[in-house]
């Protein structure tokens, strides 16, 4: 008899843990596992990249008022749901201003918190033999899909993110696995969270190799990487956390030492006015380039020279996992993950995190063309699907 597994995740807006959910779905085997999907909200790019083998489940209309402008929840006739939001966010605002938190997970997670007990229960008449939350915040797993067992991933490098210790411990507590991505992941995670060392497992990123290999085929990016020079490229969400803000002044850096470069950037977030403003300040129009949200980036980083993630933090890159897929030379600063994301000097290059170390490792990187060449090579020798690790999906069943 299959196992029935039930996945819930927020979205399918294109984004690296999105992507890392399609590849988790295309590896399941539906011979061994009956699989049911539901999203907070069935919008995004990707939906159409869910495999036809996934039970994707109707939206809940309360779901759906996550994540969207309380206004617009409240016109709609949510009240006690967007009360609940509005509630959440002054308490996350009052807890940080106590505490002194400036980039903080808090309103995020109390933005479920206050919700979940108004929450309808996720009804499908079974009993799954395991859940999963994507996604964190992991309350509505949690309290409400009926299972047997319940499993929540961790995404992101939580030595970065200030939280409320004490409130997400009894969060994480519902669960009896907590899913991490790479040692270093998991190496933060219990540097905040240490009584949840019992509850690891870690099984890492599944990338649908044979899709990407296809799409990257789909189309020519030409028209819109019409640089004639050095093509540089960042995907990521417009976000602190990305680091963007600092692309305009690693590039002007890199153009007065005479290369001949242009730097591209997919994505989308509340960073773009920043962004674009740093690009005027550093006269870059020419040379900073936003290309903006694409549900397939892989032409793009087929196009490119170099593939380049100058995060400030990361749990663990998809971008950088797919761009070595497509055999492209990755430069990463070094965030405190960043050796679980490439062996330095072998596949890809750890240059140092402030923006004059980062333009000077890149250019070290352009004088050596036997050094690109050798990265490129290794590259084509790995194989960065991981997809073994879906057989750790049993461990979470017993």
């Amino acid at each position: 008899m299959k196992k029935k597994i039930f996945i819930m995740a927020h979205s399918m807006e294109p984004g690296g843990a999105e992507r890392s959910l399609i590849g988790l779905l295309d590896a399941l085997n539906a011979d061994e596992y009956d699989v049911d999907l539901f999203l907070l909200r069935h919008e995004g790019e990707f939906m159409n990249m869910i495999p036809t083998k996934i039970n994707l489940l109707p939206p809940i209309k309360e779901y759906t008022v996550l994540a969207r402008p309380m206004k617009e929840t409240l016109k709609e006739g949510h009240i006690i749901l967007t009360s609940a939001r509005l509630a959440g966010k002054i308490a996350a605002k009052f807890y940080d201003a106590i505490h002194g938190y400036s980039d903080s997970g808090v309103a995020l997670e109390y933005s479920h918190k206050f919700t979940v007990p108004f929450m309808p229960q996720i009804d499908t008449g079974k009993e799954y033999d395991l859940a999963i939350s994507f996604l964190t915040p992991h309350y509505f797993t949690a309290q409400k899909v009926n299972a047997k067992r319940k499993a929540a991933w961790i995404h992101t490098d939580y030595s970065k993110v200030s939280v409320n210790v004490k409130s997400e411990t009894k969060m994480w507590d519902r669960y009896d696995n907590i899913v991490s991505l790479s040692t270093s992941v998991t190496e933060s995670f219990l540097g905040v969270f240490p009584t949840l060392k019992e509850k690891i497992i870690l099984i890492e990123n599944i990338l649908p190799q044979n899709l990407i290999l296809s799409q990257a085929d789909s189309f020519l990016s030409s028209a819109e990487m019409s640089h004639k020079g050095i093509k540089l490229l960042s995907i990521g969400r417009y976000s602190y956390r990305k680091n963007f803000d600092n692309i305009p002044r690693i590039c002007s850096i890199l153009t007065e030492k005479g290369y001949d470069i242009c730097w591209y950037i997919i994505g989308y977030g509340p960073d773009e006015r920043l962004i674009k403003g740093k690009i005027r300040q550093f006269g870059m129009q020419d040379r900073v380039i936003l290309l903006g949200k694409k549900a397939n980036p892989y032409p793009y980083i087929k196009a490119c020279d170099i593939y380049v993630q100058p995060s400030r933090y990361e749990g663990k890159s998809i971008a950088v996992r797919e761009a070595q897929m497509l055999a492209k030379p990755v430069v990463i600063t070094n965030f405190p993950t960043a050796k679980s994301q490439l062996t330095d000097g072998y596949d890809g290059v750890i240059v140092p995190s402030d923006n004059e170390g980062c333009a000077n490792g890149l250019a070290e990187l352009l004088k050596t063309p036997g050094k690109i060449e050798f990265l490129i090579e290794n590259c084509k020798k790995r194989d960065y699907s991981n997809r073994e690790e879906i057989k750790k999906i049993e461990l979470l069943f017993i």
